[in-house]
């Protein structure tokens, strides 16, 4: 019986934290969780096709851009829709019970928000090979230091 291959798009594998160079394995070792450390632990390489997820020491320092915009997109997303459902108005406190709403919602969403951010950080520097079991990861041993590796 032929292997079923899955068609993931751009957007499927990063939002599902899957490898951005094969789209089927997956990036973190454990599912969410509201331990943290547990949350962020991703795999040293994709089970699937070998690519190394630590690309450098302190590659995933510029996911802390990519965190804040999904935030503030999501914050603007909120208060829109406060807006269209509830209402603002400077006569009542409607606003402020927005930001209590807000806040509860990014601390919630926080785990998820951490990993996707980390996804979406990958897939811009790990390109998608539909070729891949043709093809061999780039080597990126040399730009290692395991002295400094997890030193952030």
């Amino acid at each position: 019986m032929p292997e079923k291959k899955i068609n993931r798009g751009y957007l499927t594998s990063s939002i599902g934290c899957r490898c951005p160079r094969c789209r089927e394995g997956k990036l973190f070792q454990y599912s969410v969780s509201i331990n943290l450390k547990k949350n962020m632990l991703m795999n040293k390489n994709c089970l699937v096709c070998g690519q190394p997820t630590e690309i450098e020491v302190g590659f995933y320092y510029g996911t802390s851009y990519v965190s804040y915009a999904m935030g503030v997109a999501l914050s603007v997303t909120s208060l829109v829709a406060w807006w269209v459902i509830i209402g603002l108005s400077t006569d009542d406190n409607r606003f402020f019970y927005w930001l209590g709403f807000n806040s509860v919602l990014l601390i919630l969403l926080q785990p998820w928000l951490m990993r996707i951010s980390r996804s979406l950080w990958i897939s811009w520097f790990v390109k998608y090979d539909p070729e891949w079991k043709d093809h061999q990861p780039e080597d990126v041993s040399e730009r290692l230091n395991p002295d400094q590796a997890h030193n952030w």
